[in-house]
This record gives structure tokens, sequence and C-alpha cells, in this order.
């Protein structure tokens, strides 16, 4: 009965949206288009697996809470990843860190990684027929305590990072090239100065020649591509941020490769939503971190919010489905990871989905005639319109769980898998 009930619902959704333009089955059908990385790093909390603590100092990346469940070695991240995947409707992809290496017990300094570390994880996405995006990780280590990495001064330290920026590079290709998809490496480090410095040219001219130096190899698109992510402050990185998004940009635009837009990492006033056509004016690509930024790049779990929507509508609306590269980026160890996932990409989907429902062709139209009353109008009207049937539809049809029935399944995960799993690593 609850499939006919949702059914019944669709179909008279499907007709109020037909008022508008608006073809429903078309609009669920492009969602094939909507690929979300989904990020390794929110099932432990970034911690990775180079030592069995998973506890290098130098230039980290805090996650706050200490919620039961967290997982503790890569079939643990696998695990948890198969359930978050199968709650969600359409195809994905997983986003990896360099720190979350098969390294089998062996201490494997980040300058020294090779794809053999993360060959398992290639042959998971096959058998799992996904692709895979990947990450140098350029903090928690003792050569980034001093707050810099490939801008820094200190030359041995400089080097240790363009070597394993160059390795990553390595891996990311062949990920691409074994997974028959582009696998998108992205560039990011949290190198600053705490209070106000003198030299901030110095290490940008280091963070150009390192970035010059890491990328001198070419690698065929169809195997991977280049990201550069910029950032706004960080922890200890206050006054002073090298890798800004003035630098970042003009790097991207000069080498023509992508620019990561990650929606933490802006003034709170910024949109990233209205970043994007203007950074694809100059590029063929741009990557996005969706997050949620509370005051500050906090990396709370994605919501569906005006954010988040202006970011999902600018992609729709100009056709950019195949420019935009989709990735999530937030932890959050306070609650329920599995159900920080499910929550967090739902909600990021169910963005696209509605962009999908708009009429946009009508509202150009409006506006271009200067009838910005009626285009107003038709906005508020949207509102309003039974997306949540659309929506459930979809999941329906995607045969994954329909409305809160996520909620159950989450539960008894945490009651069969994860809470057995604090038990046995206390």
């Amino acid at each position: 009965m609850k499939g006919e009930s949702i059914d019944q619902s669709y179909e008279l959704a499907k007709a109020k949206y037909a008022l508008l333009g608006v073809d429903t089955d078309v609009a669920i059908l492009k969602m094939e288009e909507i690929k979300v990385s989904l990020h390794c790093w929110q099932t432990d909390d970034v911690g990775g697996f180079e030592t069995p603590d998973a506890t290098l100092s130098g230039g980290g990346i805090q996650a706050t809470g200490n919620y039961p469940g967290k997982a503790t070695n890569i079939a643990e991240v696998r695990q948890d990843l198969e359930k978050v995947l199968s709650l969600l409707p359409g195809k994905q992809r997983i986003n990896l860190h360099a720190i979350y290496g098969d390294f089998k017990g062996e201490l494997v300094d980040r300058d020294q990684i090779e794809v053999k570390h993360f060959q398992s994880w290639i042959d998971w996405c096959k058998s799992l027929k996904i692709g895979m995006d990947f990450n140098a990780s350029c903090f928690s280590h003792p050569k980034a305590a001093d707050g810099f990495t490939l801008s820094s001064k200190n030359e041995e330290n400089r080097t240790f990072w363009v070597e394993h920026l160059k390795r990553c590079r390595a891996i990311s290709a062949e990920i691409g090239k074994q997974l028959g998809s582009p696998c998108i490496h992205n560039t990011w480090i949290p190198d600053g100065s705490k209070d106000t410095p003198i030299d901030r040219n110095g290490h940008r001219l280091l963070l150009k020649k390192s970035l010059d130096e890491a990328m001198a190899i070419h690698y065929s698109k169809e195997q991977m591509k280049d990201a550069v992510e910029s950032k706004l402050f960080g922890i200890g990185a206050e006054s002073m941020t090298v890798g800004s998004h003035d630098f970042y940009l003009g790097y991207a635009i000069a080498n023509q490769i992508l620019i990561c837009l990650d929606n933490g990492h802006f003034h709170p006033t910024e949109q990233v939503g209205d970043k994007i056509s203007s950074c694809l004016q100059f590029l063929d690509e741009v990557l996005l971190h969706v997050t949620r930024p509370v005051r500050w790049d906090s990396d709370h779990v994605v919501i569906l919010n005006e954010d988040l929507q202006l970011i999902a509508s600018e992609i729709v609306r100009n056709n950019f489905q195949k420019r935009v590269n989709v990735g999530l980026d937030f932890f959050d160890a306070s609650i329920n990871r599995i159900g920080a996932y499910v929550v967090g990409t739902r909600a990021t989907q169910k963005a696209f989905l509605i962009a999908l429902l708009e009429p946009t062709s009508k509202l150009v139209e409006l506006e271009g005639m200067g009838r910005n009353f009626e285009r107003l109008a038709i906005l508020e009207e949207l509102k309003t319109m039974p997306f949540g049937a659309v929506w459930d539809y979809y999941c329906l049809k995607e045969g994954v769980p329909v409305g809160t029935d996520y909620i159950k399944v989450i539960q008894d995960y945490e009651k069969e898998v994860l809470s057995r799993r604090t038990l046995i690593n206390l």
C-alpha cells in the first residue's frame, strides 16, 4: 500500500508541476547526472591509518565529539560507506585522503606512498562500479607542525611535501586509469600565519614554485584532473592564509586546472553559488566541496538551506552538470556518523532535484521582459509545490528507503554493528 500511496502522490505532484511547464519524469531522469563524491573522513573523524593510533602531530584538523561507533580500520570504513551507499538514490563516488592508504601495519611516510598502498581501494571501488577521487594529505604530520607545508621556508620540509604531491598525482592517474573514470586530485594546505606576517609574498612565491614542481608531469584528463582549494582562514592561520582564493583562482586559470570552491572557506556573507558562473567563464570545470559553516569553517553536516539551494540551482540553470564536480566535506563526531552521511548527501541530492523542478526557461523569459513581479510570484509558489512527493517517488524508484525510513535502518546498524565495534575497542 505504501508504494501505491507514493505512486498516487507522485501523479498528483506531476500534474501540478506540469501546470508550470515542468516534466517531473525528465527531472528524475536528469538526477542520473548528479554524482556526489562521498568523503571517507566522516567515518573516522579525519584520523586515517598511517599509525595504529592515528595521532601524528602537527597542522591537524579537528573533528569535535566522541559519538560511539567510529571506524578504526579500513574494513570498517568500507563497511560504513557501503551502508551509506545503500541508503542513497543514484550512483555516487568515493573521495579518499592519502592518509587512508592500506599500509598493512607498515609505517610509510608520505613522500614514499605508491599505488600499491591504494590498490585495495581501487579494487573495492571497481567491485562497486563507482569512481574515486583523491587528496594529498598536507596536515597532521611533524613536517607540518610549524604551520607551513608547500610554502615552507624550510627547504627540507618543502621538498618533502612536493614529493608527496607528486606521488598523489601519480596515484590519482592510476586510479582514473583502472576505474575508467577521471580521478580528481585536490590539493589543500593549511599554510598560514596566526599573527600578522611581513613576508606574505615570500610564502606565496614558494607555494607557486612548489605547485609548479609538483605538477610538472602532465597526465591525461581522461585519467586525472588537478584541483586547488583555497581557504579564508583557519585555526592558527587567522591572520594570513597562503593559499587564498585570489592566489588559487589565478593559478587555476593560468594552468587551466580546477578551482575547488568549498562553501565553508569564504566570508559568511559570500555565496559560492554566485562564484560558479564567474569561474566557469575562464575554466573548463570546477570542483565543489559542499559543507555547512556555522559562523566559520566548522564543517557541520549539510542540510537543505538557501546556500546549498543556490549552488544546485546555479549548476542546473546553466546546464553545468558536466562542468561542476560535486563532493562533500564535513565531519561531525557528535552524532551517528552514518546518519550524518545520509542526511548530508540526501540534502545535497534534494537541492539538485528541486533545481531540476524549476521552470527555468519561463523565469528567464520573465526576467528578460522586466516582469519581475511574475518572476518573484512563481519563485514563491515553487516553495510550496509538492516536491516531497517527487523525492519519495525517486527514492522508491531507486529502491532505497523513502522518507524517514532510513532512520530505522541506521538505528539497527548502530545496534548491530557500531555499538559492538565500540565495545571491542574499549
